[in-house]
């Protein structure tokens, strides 16, 4: 039996959800990352480039190509992750992870970028049924998680509303696809996302907080 096949294999099953190991093992990996991310350790992404190529397999299983391609991206988008947290350590004076809300410019970039991205990659799903059985959802999170992985990547607090719409899609899909492991990390996901938040959130104040009261020293000085 090769290690493709052990992954794809049937780990359990619970009132008749199928659960196979690549499901398994790459979303607890996930999981992990996310977990990580909130944290601000730059091990994110490496936990997440594990996950991406672990659900390879899974996703190659339910005949999910956006998921596929997802993974693929996750892999990609670790590796620049892992560049620009490195190169954001080396420029902050305590080795911690700057984080920010985007501004308006990147915002409407984010939002373009991925209504047109969903768009096209949801066209071709329709237009190559081989690719994906429910196309829409399917680009919808493809093109969801890399907008949330590069918000990720520039430390944007975005990145977790970011998260948060593509788990409105991701629950129901991956319950629907047999990958009911990826549906409850999902669910997992949700609570991981709205901590998160906060703690990005109040961050991003705090430091604000202090770059006014240094210009406020300077000027009084």
């Amino acid at each position: 039996m090769s290690a493709v096949q052990w992954l794809n294999g049937e780990a359990f099953s619970v009132l008749g959800q199928h659960v196979i190991w690549s499901d398994m093992i790459g979303n607890t990996v996930g999981l992990v990352a996310l977990a990580l991310g909130w944290r601000r350790s730059i091990w994110t992404w490496p936990a997440q480039f594990l996950s991406g190529v672990i659900l390879v397999a899974a996703y190659a299983s339910a005949h999910l190509s956006g998921g596929i391609g997802k993974q693929l991206l996750v892999i990609g988008v670790a590796l620049w992750g892992w560049r620009q947290w490195q190169r954001g350590r080396r420029d902050a004076q305590d080795g911690s992870i700057a984080v920010r809300f985007a501004t308006w410019r990147e915002r409407g970039l984010l939002l373009a970028g991925t209504a047109l991205g969903t768009l096209a990659v949801g066209a071709l799903f329709t237009a190559v049924p081989e690719l994906s059985w429910n196309p829409w959802p399917d680009a919808y999170i493809f093109v969801g998680t890399l907008a949330a992985m590069v918000c990720q990547a520039r430390g944007l607090i975005e990145f977790w509303f970011a998260w948060l719409l593509v788990d409105v899609v991701g629950v129901p899909l991956a319950f629907s696809s047999g990958l009911a492991f990826s549906g409850l990390v999902y669910v997992v996901y949700l609570a991981l996302v709205l901590w998160g938040m906060r703690d990005w959130w109040l961050r991003s104040r705090a430091r604000t907080d202090a770059a006014e009261q240094t210009a406020l020293e300077g000027a009084l000085s």
